[in-house]
């Protein structure tokens, strides 16, 4: 029999649930960016794999991380929120352990997927137990310190992800994880022991769920493997897209005759939720890649260590964090357009910045430009949620921030190894152009190589030490204009994304809202925020 008891924690009880519960979504968050700047000693210490299959474990990652969201709401109608709480993290404790003594990628890619997966239960499921715990009048409050603990692990996760890597070893982030993780499964069990629930027996989606994981999955996986494994000459890469491109059309057909979908894919039939969704995912795609790519070659191009790499990224804290405070109010009585034309032409603008660099030793050349992006990220997501959940019903709502969180999180996985294509790719084109224009190739009068090792060599160098010098230059030039073309290409879909915006319906905001309708609509948007 269920039993409910209403009364809600008081005291010390809810200052710690608070603590609980926040700590627990900042460890998720954290473990998600980051792992980002342990990536080069993680590939070098199981088995020195190449970084782009060290790569896997991220993407892999967020791609279980996306698949939760789904699955997450008929798991808590089933067993209840807290009860479901508590055992992810527990089985996030176990999978932390695996991959803090994996020794090879075959052991420590399937812990982190499972990671992923018991960490993105927790997300909306936190988020649930918070509110209850409220109420009515200070919810509000209670989802300001809910974005606040979704702000801070993305832009302090990256230095201190790479303090860990320096000084004590990559394997310390996740051994941190399992007392963490086992003392908030036993804080909220304990605080909510003997709460009773609501228990909802809906029919869950699992042909559909199965048929989005395989689309997800397999696309993943042919973006893994395909520099490494030759694309589509591989007879397994061959496979995973012929499954792929049979289940897609399964999926859409399965889902619209489906009363409970995995995905509620009739929502696209809204044109605003539509463009909302491909800006935020087109965009989150192109700077969650952006920023993987940039952290990791900052370390082995420039020579950057893993802190310095991450302390980079902690500038932006400085402009996103205010942007992200006054977005929620700025928009309201606005047509939300605007905002988000704007925060996309100052995106493009930041990214074409950062496309010129030009100067390896110039630290003032990154760091101007990474603060002014912070901005632009702080005050992303608010005016594009506006414009996705602008004309759904109550009802839809809080489904459409469910699935929007989710395609934006397997957006930022594929946009990692689509950047990471773009460097394989756009690094020997410039490495053959380099050698051309500076070997006399293109233009015999300037003819720079020859004359350059023959001072070398008069100086007393070897000519065999002077060819690899030069080659590891050439090699370091082009592969920062590789870097710097992934960052103009984004330049320009962020061009094109803004245009794009003003396709959408007009979302007029009242001014004052009724205290329900604003706070589904925050609700909303930090669930889309994360992470």
């Amino acid at each position: 029999m269920t039993v409910f008891f209403p009364r809600r924690l008081r005291g010390w009880r809810f200052t710690l649930f608070n603590i609980a519960l926040g700590l627990g979504h900042m460890i998720v968050l954290f473990n998600a960016g980051s792992y980002i700047a342990l990536m080069p000693h993680v590939a070098g210490d199981l088995g020195g794999v190449s970084p782009s299959l060290g790569t896997w474990a991220q993407t892999d990652f967020m791609i279980a991380l996306a698949l939760a969201f789904p699955i997450a709401r008929w798991l808590s109608g089933r067993f209840g929120d807290y009860r479901l709480f508590a055992t992810a993290f527990v089985i996030y404790a176990a999978a932390s352990y695996f991959c803090a003594i994996s020794e090879t990628l075959r052991l420590f890619l399937p812990a982190r997927i499972v990671l992923g997966f018991a960490g993105g239960v927790t997300l909306p499921i936190g988020q649930a137990l918070l509110l209850k715990e409220y109420p009515a009048r200070l919810k509000s409050v209670g989802l300001g310190i809910w974005g606040l603990f979704t702000l801070m692990p993305f832009t302090i996760g990256f230095p201190i992800g790479g303090w860990l890597a320096d000084e004590i070893g990559w394997r310390y982030l996740f051994y941190l994880n399992i007392p963490v993780a086992l003392a908030i499964a036993g804080v909220t069990g304990s605080l909510l022991y003997g709460r009773g629930f609501q228990r909802r027996y809906t029919r869950f989606d699992f042909a559909g769920f199965i048929l989005l994981a395989l689309i997800f999955g397999g696309v993943q996986t042919i973006l893994n493997m395909g520099n490494d494994f030759d694309w589509f000459d591989s007879p397994f890469l061959r496979g995973v897209l012929i499954a792929v491109v049979v289940a897609l059309p399964c999926f859409v057909i399965w889902e619209l005759g489906e009363r409970h979908p995995a995905m509620d894919i009739r929502l696209f039939t809204h044109r605003n939720f539509t463009i909302g969704i491909i800006c935020l995912v087109l965009g989150f795609l192109a700077i969650q890649g952006l920023l993987s790519l940039f952290i990791v070659q900052l370390q082995l191009l420039l020579g950057y260590s893993s802190f310095l790499a991450g302390l980079l990224f902690l500038v932006m804290i400085f402009l996103a964090a205010p942007a992200i405070a006054v977005m929620h109010e700025l928009i309201k009585g606005v047509d939300a357009r605007v905002f988000a034309c704007l925060n996309l032409l100052g995106l493009a603008f930041t990214l074409s910045w950062i496309g010129l660099f030009d100067d390896p030793g110039s630290f003032d050349q990154i760091v101007w430009p990474m603060l002014l992006l912070g901005f632009f990220l702080g005050s992303f997501f608010t005016p594009l949620t506006a414009i996705a959940l602008h004309g759904l019903t109550p009802s839809q709502i809080m489904r459409a921030a469910e699935e929007a969180a989710a395609l934006r999180i397997a957006a930022g996985a594929l946009g990692i190894t689509l950047q990471g294509v773009m460097l394989f790719r756009r690094s020997p084109f410039h490495q053959l152009h380099l050698a051309d224009q500076f070997g006399g190739r293109r233009f015999p009068s300037l003819d720079l190589l020859p004359r350059l090792s023959s001072r070398l060599e008069a100086a007393g160098l070897d000519p065999g030490i002077v060819q690899g010098k030069l080659l590891a230059l050439i090699k370091q030039q082009a592969n920062i204009l590789a870097v710097n073309d992934a960052f103009l290409m984004a330049g320009y879909l962020f061009l094109g994304l803004a245009g794009l915006v003003w396709l959408a319906h007009p979302t007029h905001r009242p001014l004052r809202p009724s205290p329900a309708e604003d706070l589904r609509e925050t609700k909303a948007e930090e669930l889309m925020e994360q992470p």
